[in-house]
C-alpha cells in the first residue's frame, strides 16, 4: 500500500530528549513514525491501533485527542507521551492526525484477505454453551469508554463476561439467526465474529478504513460491510468472514457514494443499502455468493431508513431535514410524503397497533419532538412535544410504554415514557442529574428495560417495564447500546433493527 509522501520524508534524525518539540510539518511526521507507526500504521489507516484519519476520528474532539496523547488511554495500549513530548508536539501530532492523507488511501482486495484474522474456525469450538443462561435473554452492553462488551444475563441481570472490543463500534452488533454468533462493526472497519457459547473471538477482517455498519443475512449466510472509506459495500461469507465480493457504489455516470448504512431486509430475502452521496437506495440480493444490485432512484437524497413490519414499504429521512419519503419495495416508486421537520432519527424508530392501526413513531435530531404517524394512510397523526431533541427511542410488544431519551441540550439527562394507547407522555425521569441518559432496551419478554448512562463512571439502570419504577444498577463505563437477542433476531417491534 503506498504510503503519504511526508511519511517518506524524514524518519529519523531527531534526538531522543524528556521533551520532543517539532517545529516543522517534516518533524511532526517524524514524531508520527517514531512514537505512533508501530500501532496506528505508518500511513494512518491503523494496526493494533485505530485509524487516524478525519474521518475515523469524528466521535473525538481535537482537545481529547491531545488529552489522550498525554494522559494515554485506560484500559487500553495507548501509552501516555506527557513525559516525552512537549505540549507543542502533542498539539502539532493532534493537527496532523486531523489532516486528510497525502495520497488517497487504499483499500482493496489485497489489504481485505491481509488482513483476515481466524483463531477458531468454523465448527471447532463445541457447539454447547459454557454457561448456564437462558441464550435468548442475553444483553450485550457496548462500553464505549474503555471500548469493551458486557455481556449481561437478563433474568439474573448480572454480568456473565466482559470482553475488549474493537475501536468505536458502530451501528449496533447483528446476531446468527439462532442466537450463537455476534458480528460486531467498527468505524475503522474491522468486523468481529464472536461466539457467544463459548465467549471466543471466531474470526475477524477488516472491510474498509472508514466503515459506518454491517448486516447479517436472514439466513445467516452472508454479511455484508457499507463503507464511508473507500466507496464500497464488501460481501463476506459468514461462517469464516471470507470474502466474496467488492461492490462500488456507483451510479451511471461513474459518480461514487458513501454508504451511510446497510440493513437486512428478511421477508425479502435481500439487503437495502442507503447511500450518501447518490439519490439512490439499493436493494442487494446474493445468489450463488454473488451480489445482484436493484437501483431505486429518489428525487433527493435519503440519509435514514425505516421499514415497516413486511418490508413492503422504505421510509427515508431527506436530506433537507424538513420531511420523508415513502417508497414502494416492490415498485421502487416514492407514494408518500412525510412532513418531518427537525431530520427524524429513523433508524431508531418503532411501531406498535394503535386504535386498530399500525403506526410508527420517531425521535428528531434538530427539534423537540416525536412525531406518531399512520402506517395506512402515511398521515402524521400526532406530534409530542419533547423536552428536547432525541436521538434513541424504545419499546416491546408486552409493553404499553415506549421510551424516547432527550439526548441533544441542556435536558440530555431526562427520559420520557409514553402511552402508547393515549400516545401521551405520562412521565419524565431524571435518573442521573447532568449526565446523559440514553437507549433503552427491554428483555425478551418486555418485563424489564435497561437505560444507560452515558459517563465515564456510568452504569446501567435496570427497570420494571411496568411500574416503571427502578430495580438495581450496574456500574459501567460509558454504556451506549444494549442488545438483547431474543429482540434481534426476531425482529422485535419497540427495538431498531
Amino acid at each position: 500500500m503506498q504510503q503519504p509522501l511526508k511519511a517518506l520524508i524524514l524518519t529519523t534524525g531527531l534526538l531522543l530528549s524528556p521533551q520532543i518539540t517539532a517545529s516543522t510539518d517534516a518533524q511532526t511526521e517524524a514524531l508520527y513514525q517514531e512514537h505512533c507507526a508501530s500501532c496506528h500504521g505508518s500511513d494512518r489507516l491503523g494496526g493494533m491501533g485505530p485509524a487516524l484519519l478525519p474521518e475515523n476520528l469524528a466521535r473525538l474532539k481535537k482537545d481529547q485527542a491531545k488529552k489522550a496523547i498525554l494522559e494515554g488511554r485506560a484500559a487500553t495500549q495507548m501509552p501516555a507521551f506527557s513525559s516525552t513530548l512537549s505540549a507543542e508536539s502533542v498539539s502539532a501530532l493532534a493537527e496532523l492526525i486531523y489532516q486528510p492523507p497525502a495520497t488517497e488511501p487504499v483499500w482493496g482486495r489485497t489489504e481485505i484477505i491481509a488482513s483476515h484474522l481466524l483463531p477458531h474456525p468454523a465448527g471447532t469450538l463445541p457447539d454447547k454453551p459454557a454457561y448456564d443462561a437462558d441464550m435468548m435473554n442475553l444483553f450485550l452492553v457496548v462500553e464505549i469508554g474503555d471500548h469493551h462488551v458486557t455481556l449481561l444475563d437478563g433474568d439474573s441481570m448480572l454480568p456473565v463476561h466482559r470482553f475488549a472490543s474493537r475501536y468505536a463500534l458502530h451501528g449496533g452488533p447483528k446476531y446468527s439467526p439462532d442466537g450463537r454468533f455476534v458480528y460486531f462493526g467498527s468505524r475503522d472497519g474491522w468486523i468481529t465474529k464472536y461466539d457467544l457459547y463459548n465467549l471466543e473471538v471466531v474470526a475477524e477482517v477488516r472491510a474498509g478504513i472508514n466503515m459506518r455498519n454491517i448486516a447479517v443475512s436472514a439466513d445467516g449466510h452472508h454479511l455484508l460491510a457499507a463503507n464511508y472509506l473507500p466507496h464500497t459495500l464488501v460481501l463476506f461469507d459468514s461462517d469464516n468472514l471470507d470474502l466474496l465480493e467488492i461492490i462500488p457504489v456507483e451510479n451511471d455516470a461513474g459518480e461514487s457514494s458513501r454508504v451511510s448504512a446497510v440493513y437486512a431486509a428478511p421477508p425479502r430475502g435481500s439487503f437495502i443499502a442507503a447511500l450518501k452521496d447518490i439519490p439512490e437506495a439499493w436493494e442487494i440480493t446474493v445468489e450463488n455468493n454473488r451480489a445482484r444490485v436493484r437501483r431505486m432512484e429518489t428525487d433527493t437524497w435519503l440519509d435514514d431508513f425505516f421499514f415497516d413490519p413486511g418490508y413492503e414499504h422504505l421510509i427515508g429521512a431527506a436530506r433537507d431535514g424538513k420531511h420523508g419519503l415513502v417508497i414502494d419495495m416492490d415498485t421502487g416508486k416514492t407514494i408518500a410524503n412525510l412532513p418531518l421537520p427537525g431530520m427524524p432519527h429513523l433508524g431508531s424508530g418503532i411501531t406498535w397497533d394503535y386504535q386498530g392501526s399500525r403506526v410508527m413513531a420517531t425521535p428528531h435530531f434538530r427539534t423537540n419532538a416525536v412525531s406518531i404517524i399512520d402506517m395506512n394512510t402515511w398521515k402524521v397523526i400526532k406530534t409530542l412535544e419533547t423536552a428536547g431533541p432525541g436521538f434513541f427511542m424504545r419499546s416491546h410488544e408486552n409493553s404499553r410504554y415506549a421510551w424516547v431519551d432527550v439526548f441533544f441540550g441542556p435536558n440530555k439527562d431526562k427520559v420520557h415514557v409514553i402511552d402508547k394507547q393515549t400516545l401521551e407522555i405520562v412521565k419524565t425521569l431524571q435518573p442521573a442529574p447532568g449526565k446523559v441518559a440514553a437507549h433503552v432496551e427491554f428483555d425478551r419478554y418486555g418485563k424489564k428495560l435497561l437505560l444507560s448512562i452515558w459517563d465515564e463512571d456510568g452504569a446501567v439502570i435496570v427497570y420494571n417495564a411496568d411500574t416503571l419504577e427502578e430495580e438495581k444498577r450496574i456500574p459501567m463505563t460509558k454504556p451506549s447500546g444494549k442488545y438483547n437477542v431474543w429482540n434481534k433476531i426476531n425482529y422485535e417491534e419497540g427495538t431498531s433493527h
